[in-house]
């Protein structure tokens, strides 16, 4: 009986096989590579908005904890020969000594805060000696610390009749003592409301009194 040999079949992808397959891994790698991008923009845009709401938190803890440290801390008026103490604010403007350093460095160290429109929150550090600090803060460099914000102060006033009030301005050099605590808003410029939110402190300062220089009114606890 005589058999035939079926030759064996040929197997593989045809030309147009190969040209569908290349174009199809083509798109594929196309539309990964965009999803990448799109979730690699998400990735830095969420990051920038982190780092930038950690620096303020940061900021905020670090002004807080320098307001909790307010220190009386005196001079000499060479005009009048009396000592004073030094703190300076306005509803717009805080200048104070405090036993807090962000670098913590040894001694006291002055701290300026002040807004400027269509900029934000700037902060001066000098180092607080015997002398009035005003010379040095106005040789310093500021810091911007809250972009896009502007900042307000209060100060805590206790009368006779121990009647507490939040008042616009204390000078350190009227009073002779330092406020019991002072009220801090940030508060997003008009444009940036969305994009920031309002930020506050209460610092209650225990070490409002000076150890020799008393006030003509009772200010204190």
């Amino acid at each position: 009986m005589r058999t035939v040999k079926q030759k064996d079949k040929q197997t593989g992808f045809t030309l147009v096989e190969i040209i569908l397959s290349l174009g199809l891994t083509a798109l594929l790698l196309g539309l990964l590579s965009s999803g990448v991008y799109i979730v690699a923009g998400d990735w830095n845009r969420n990051s920038d908005v982190l780092d930038k709401s950690l620096d303020q938190a940061l900021a905020v803890l670090q002004i807080d904890r320098a307001l909790h440290g307010a220190f009386p801390h005196s001079y000499t008026n060479f005009d009048t020969l009396a000592r004073e103490i030094y703190f300076h604010g306005e509803d717009d403007y805080l200048s104070f000594v405090s036993a807090v350093s962000p670098q913590r460095s040894p001694g006291l160290t002055v701290w300026e805060m002040y807004s400027v429109a269509d900029e934000g929150v700037y902060l001066s550090l000098v180092p607080a000696f015997s002398d009035n600090p005003t010379e040095r803060l106005s040789e310093s460099e500021p810091i911007l610390v809250l972009e896009n914000y502007t900042a307000e102060f209060s100060y805590l006033y206790q009368d006779l009749n121990e009647n507490r009030l939040w008042i616009d301005e204390w000078f350190g050099e009227e009073e002779l003592s330092l406020p019991l605590a002072v009220y801090v808003r940030f508060i997003p410029e008009r444009d940036y409301e969305d994009m920031n939110e309002e930020l506050e402190i209460v610092a209650r300062i225990k070490n409002n009194q000076h150890r020799s220089i008393r006030p003509t009114t009772n200010n204190g606890l």
